[in-house]
C-alpha cells in the first residue's frame, strides 16, 4: 500500500500528462478492448486463428475512433480533473466512432475494396463500442479517485455537511474541487427524515435527530460542514451542538454577515469559519422592506446621534446603503468618530457626510448643526446606557439622556424634520435601574410632544417614533466579548446570578427593524421588537467555554449589580400591544401624558440635577415614572 501511495504522490506532483499521451492510452484501451471483445464473442482458439485479420480490421476501426476523438477533443482535458461533461465527451465520441465504424463496413460490403476478410460481425462493433466506453470512463474515474485520495495536504480533514440539498450539495461540489484537497466528505445530515439512508455522491445521508455524532465518531469525523441554506434550523438543534462540542468536532459555519447566498452562484467553502457563540444563538430570519426604507431615505439629509456607538454605527452604514443627499454624524467621542470617518471615505465615498464631535447637551452647537443642515431624518441613539455607570451617577443620566434627547427633540420640532426615531431599550420597561427610567422618561417626553404636535398646542410636522429592543451581540459592554476575554485569560467567568436571563439580537438585526420601524410609524408610536426566545446567561457562558476548547475555567457569581433584573422586559404590565404588517415588530400602547406636565417635571429634574443630590433626583424620576422600583440600589429605600 505504501509503494502505491508514493507512486501516486509522485505521478500527482507532476505536471498533467500532454494530451498526445491521452490520445494513445485512449487508443490502446480501443485496441485491447477489440480483442477482448472477439475473445467473448469467439473464444480464444479462434482468436489466435485469426489474430492478423482481427489486428487489421481493429486498426481501421481504430482509426476511426482517432479521428471521433480528434472531433470531440476528449484527450484535452485534465484527467485527474475530470468531470460529467468529459465523461459525455468521451461517450459521444466512441458512439460517432461506432456509426463510422458501420458505414464504412457497409461500404466493404458494397465494394470489398480495405479488407482482404471481414471478421468483425455488427454485434462485435456494438459490444466494442459498449466496452471502449466503459473502459475509458473508468480509467478517468480510476484516476481522478486516486488523485482525489493521494492529492493534497498529509492532513485531510474527514467532514460531514449539515443540509442535502442545494446548498450541501454546492458546498459538496466546492469540497471536491478544492486543490490542495483539506477536506474529505463522509456523510450528509438531513433535517428531512426520509432522505435518511439515501446516498449522494456517493455518500450516505443520515437523519439530524438520530444518534450521528456517534456515527461520525466512528468514522473519525472532525468537522460539520453546515451548509448556507441550514445555519438558522442548525442553531435551534442545541442537542446536537452540545454533541458535537463534547465530541471535540468542529463546526464550520458561514459568517453571519456574508451575503445571502440565493441557490444560483457558486458557492465556496473557503468562506467557512469555525463558529462563534453569536452563531449558535436561537433566531428567527428577520426580513424588511428594502424598498420602502429606500424610498424614505434616499436623496435626504439624516442625522446620526451617537453615531459612533456600535448601534449609531451600523445605522450610519445601513442608511448608507440608500445614497442620502447628505449625513450628519453625532457624537462626543473623538476617536472613535476618526474611525466612523475613516469607514465612510473607505465605504461610502460617495455619500456627503459631516462627522461632528460635540455632545448633545451643547445646546448652541446642536441648534447650530440643525439650522445648517436642516436635517429631514433624525435617528437618536445617543445615550449613556451602561446600568452600575447610570446608577453610580444620576445626574448625567438626566443631563444627557433625558435633557440631551429633549434638546435634540425640539430643535427637530423647530427646524421642521419630518420624522424622529428615538432607539430606547428594554430596560424602560418597568425600570428598576436609573438608565432604563431615564430612558422611560425619554420615551414620555417624545410621545407627549408628538400628542400636542398632533393637537395643535405646539407648531411643528415631526413624527415622533420610538423603538425598543433588548441587547444587541457585540454592542460595546456586551457579556459576549466580556467573556471572551474572562476565558483568553483562563477565567474566572463572572456571572451575576446562575437565573439571569436575557434577549439577544444581532446589531445589523436590531437596525434593520429601526429603519422598517421608522417608516410604518406615523408619529407617537413606541415599536417593541420580538427578541425570539431568551438566553440564559450561564448556559452561554458555559457553551462559549466548551467552544474554546477550554475545560478548566470556572464560572463564578458575584450577585446582581445595582439596579439590575433577573430578565428583561419589552412590554409593561400594563402595557397591550397591536400587531403590525411586520410580525417582528409589535406597537406598545401605554399611558399618554399632558406635554405640559412632562415639560415640567423635566425642568424640575434638570434644576435638581445641578444640586448634585442623587437621592433627590431619583425620587423625582419616580414620582415622573411611577413604575420605577429600584432593585439591588441604595435607591430602595425610596419605594418604602
Amino acid at each position: 500500500m505504501n509503494i502505491i501511495q508514493k507512486v501516486c504522490n509522485w505521478y500527482f506532483a507532476r505536471k498533467a500528462l500532454s494530451y498526445w499521451y491521452i490520445l494513445i492510452i485512449d487508443s490502446v484501451i480501443v485496441f485491447l478492448s477489440g480483442f477482448f471483445v472477439y475473445y467473448l464473442l469467439y473464444g480464444g482458439a479462434d482468436l489466435v486463428g485469426n489474430f492478423g485479420n482481427v489486428s487489421q480490421e481493429l486498426l481501421v476501426c481504430l482509426m476511426v475512433y482517432v479521428l471521433s476523438f480528434m472531433a470531440f477533443h476528449t484527450y484535452h482535458g485534465v484527467i485527474r480533473y475530470s468531470s460529467f461533461v468529459d465523461l459525455h465527451h468521451v461517450a459521444y465520441s466512441t458512439f460517432t466512432a461506432t456509426l463510422g465504424v458501420c458505414l464504412l463496413y457497409q461500404l466493404h460490403v458494397h465494394t470489398g475494396w480495405f479488407l482482404d476478410k471481414h471478421v468483425l460481425s455488427f454485434e462485435s462493433v456494438i459490444l466494442l463500442f459498449i466496452v471502449a466506453t466503459m473502459a475509458m470512463w473508468c480509467m478517468r474515474v480510476v484516476v481522478k479517485s486516486m488523485h482525489d485520495s493521494y492529492r493534497g495536504s498529509t492532513n485531510i480533514q474527514k467532514v460531514f455537511i449539515y443540509g442535502c440539498m442545494r446548498g450541501g450539495l454546492a458546498l459538496a461540489k466546492s469540497l471536491r474541487n478544492e486543490e490542495p484537497v483539506r477536506y474529505r466528505l463522509r456523510g450528509f445530515i438531513s433535517i428531512d427524515k426520509s432522505f435518511c439512508g439515501s446516498w449522494i455522491m456517493g455518500e450516505q445521508v443520515y437523519y439530524d435527530e438520530d444518534s450521528v455524532v456517534e456515527v461520525m465518531k466512528k468514522y473519525h469525523v472532525t468537522a460539520l460542514l453546515v451548509s448556507p441554506l441550514q445555519t438558522e434550523h442548525f442553531a435551534t438543534r442545541i442537542s446536537l451542538i452540545d454533541a458535537l462540542i463534547a465530541a471535540n468536532i468542529k463546526i464550520l459555519v458561514y459568517p453571519s454577515g456574508a451575503k445571502e447566498w440565493d441557490g444560483k452562484c457558486e458557492i465556496s467553502h473557503q468562506q467557512l469559519r469555525e463558529v462563534e457563540i453569536e452563531d449558535l444563538l436561537p433566531r428567527e430570519k428577520i426580513d424588511v422592506n428594502m424598498d420602502v426604507i429606500g424610498t424614505m431615505l434616499a436623496g435626504k439629509r439624516v442625522m446620526v446621534t451617537g453615531a459612533a456607538g456600535s448601534i449609531g454605527t451600523e445605522m450610519v452604514r445601513q442608511i448608507s446603503l440608500y445614497n442620502p443627499a447628505e449625513m450628519i454624524l453625532v457624537d462626543q467621542a473623538e476617536t472613535p468618530m476618526h474611525d466612523l470617518r475613516l469607514m465612510m471615505q473607505r465605504s461610502f465615498a460617495n455619500v456627503k457626510n459631516e462627522t461632528v464631535v460635540t455632545s448633545i447637551t451643547d445646546e448652541t452647537h446642536m441648534e447650530k448643526l440643525f439650522s445648517d443642515y436642516r436635517p429631514e431624518y433624525v435617528f437618536h441613539a445617543a445615550a449613556y446606557k451602561h446600568v452600575p455607570m447610570m446608577e453610580d451617577n444620576p445626574v448625567q443620566a438626566v443631563r444627557n439622556n433625558v435633557r440631551g434627547t429633549r434638546i435634540v427633540a425640539d430643535l427637530a420640532v423647530k427646524y421642521g424634520t419630518k420624522k424622529f426615531v428615538m432607539i430606547s431599550t428594554d430596560k424602560a420597561v418597568n425600570p428598576t435601574n436609573v438608565m432604563g427610567c431615564s430612558k422611560r422618561i425619554c420615551e414620555i417626553y417624545c410621545q407627549s410632544l408628538n400628542k400636542a404636535i398632533v393637537e395643535g398646542k405646539v407648531k411643528g410636522v415631526t413624527q415622533f417614533v420610538t423603538t425598543r429592543f433588548g441587547n444587541v451581540l457585540g454592542s460595546n459592554g456586551s457579556v459576549i466579548p466580556i467573556f471572551k476575554e474572562q476565558i483568553r485569560k483562563g477565567g474566572p467567568i463572572t456571572v451575576t446570578h446562575p437565573d439571569i436571563i436575557r434577549y439577544f439580537m444581532l446589531i445589523p438585526e436590531a437596525c434593520k427593524l429601526v429603519l422598517e420601524a421608522g417608516t410604518m410609524g406615523k408619529g407617537g408610536e413606541i415599536f417593541a421588537f420580538d427578541m425570539g426566545q431568551p438566553v440564559k446567561i450561564v448556559d452561554l457562558a458555559k457553551r462559549m467555554i466548551s467552544l474554546s476548547g477550554c475545560r478548566n475555567v470556572e464560572i463564578k457569581y458575584t450577585g446582581l449589580r445595582d439596579g439590575e433584573k433577573l430578565y428583561e422586559e419589552v412590554l409593561s404590565d400594563a402595557e397591550a400591544t397591536m400587531p403590525t404588517h411586520h410580525p417582528k415588530i409589535m406597537i406598545a400602547k401605554v399611558r399618554e401624558s399632558d406635554y405640559e406636565i412632562v415639560k415640567r417635571d423635566e425642568e424640575a429634574l434638570l434644576r435638581l440635577s445641578y444640586e448634585y443630590d442623587d437621592m433627590a433626583i431619583v425620587k423625582k424620576m419616580k414620582e415622573i415614572v411611577p413604575e420605577f422600583k429600584s432593585k439591588h440600589s441604595k435607591f430602595e429605600a425610596l419605594d418604602k
